[in-house]
């Protein structure tokens, strides 16, 4: 009798690897059918491996987004007008506009082909949205945090506690609207969005402020204590790196500097930058407690988003191999264990406990 595949969370770095793969992807083609095939493999791949957490389930909000921002540059695209030539499909009555905003077009002929170039810039604009949603729905943004390298621990507290806005409103929706079904309340429309948006900002509020309290009672925010000594190491080996770094990418791009400035000193930028992150990171202390590993099934998520990212940018238009690199992108939605359950964490902690007990 074979066993059934173990249940696990992967972490969340090769989720975020994965994802950037289809948004690299997304950015490089203003193809309609490959964008809506990435947003579908996202959707599907978060539908698949979602976790069963409050922070999981904010993607309907990305997707909501991306149709705004769709609408959006259609609109705007309309209404400043755009190339005249083509199949006019309306012919909206010009508004006139002084000389000094000469090459600026309100209203006017709408063609065809404007409003397609429109659609594509808009879906593009909308999947790389939905891609950067489905990496916060897939990875847990405080695994995510006890993650982060030593140096980049500040500024990555930062990036994730602004990356669980949209999760955490979505959270508070749902919270929200609990609350009416159970007081019975059935309006809709504007009579019911003013019963929804205020207690939201205020459980958003709520919960800023307890955030904020608790990573206070962590020590989050509190400067490390380092030396003299260490501070000078930091410092100077973080500005070589940059100067190395800036003079090679210059000598780089000119082809007329000499060629010791290029790669040379690019690898020193790079040594000494990651010398100086390293060094300063060993003055920040966090914890190591059951670390996230990362095993094969990491490994084959984030090379199935670097493939992507690869195949897809030089593939030019929907083809065989496109096609490769979008089925290569959904593998991590079957191919990759599914997450752990809260109900099996918990019946996991118990046994632990009981065995520790015993």
């Amino acid at each position: 009798m074979s066993r059934p595949r173990e249940r696990r969370d992967l972490h969340p770095g090769a989720w975020w690897v994965w994802a950037l793969g289809l948004a690299v992807a997304a950015s490089r083609t203003l193809d309609v059918a490959i964008l809506l095939l990435i947003v579908g493999v996202a959707s599907f791949v978060v539908v698949a491996r979602r976790p069963v957490a409050p922070w999981a389930m904010s993607f309907r909000l990305y997707l909501a987004l991306g149709a705004l921002v769709i609408v959006t540059r259609v609109f705007f695209g309309v209404f400043l007008g755009g190339s005249s030539t083509g199949t006019v499909l309306i012919d909206l009555p010009e508004i006139p506009l002084p000389s000094w905003v000469e090459g600026i077009r309100l209203l006017g002929p709408v063609t065809l082909e404007s409003l397609q170039r429109s659609f594509a810039s808009g879906l593009q604009l909308a999947a790389l949205i939905i891609c950067v949603g489905a990496a916060n729905s897939l990875a847990n943004p405080r695994r995510l945090l006890r993650s982060m390298p030593g140096a980049l621990y500040e500024v990555g507290a930062a990036v994730v506690v602004a990356m669980t806005l949209f999760p955490q409103l979505a959270e508070s929706i749902g919270r929200v609207r609990r609350a009416r079904r159970l007081r019975g309340e059935q309006s809709r429309g504007v009579r019911a969005l003013r019963s929804v948006v205020v207690p939201v900002l205020e459980d958003a509020l709520d919960r800023s402020i307890r955030l904020a309290a608790s990573m206070d009672a962590r020590g989050y925010g509190r400067a490390a204590v380092a030396s003299r000594r260490s501070r000078s190491v930091t410092g100077a080996a973080l500005l070589l790196g940059l100067l190395g770094l800036c003079i090679g990418v210059y000598a780089t791009a000119d082809l007329t500097a000499p060629r010791v400035l290029a790669v040379p000193m690019l690898a020193i930028g790079v040594a000494l930058a990651g010398f100086g992150f390293w060094w300063s990171g060993r003055t920040v202390a966090h914890t190591r407690y059951r670390p996230d590993p990362w095993l094969a099934a990491e490994w084959f998520t984030a090379g199935c988003g670097a493939v992507t990212g690869v195949v897809l940018g030089g593939a030019g238009g929907l083809g065989a191999v496109a096609l490769v690199g979008l089925a290569v992108a959904a593998l991590p939605g079957i191919a990759t264990p599914e997450p752990l359950s809260p109900y099996a964490a918990l019946r996991e902690r118990a046994a632990v406990a009981e065995g520790a007990a015993a």
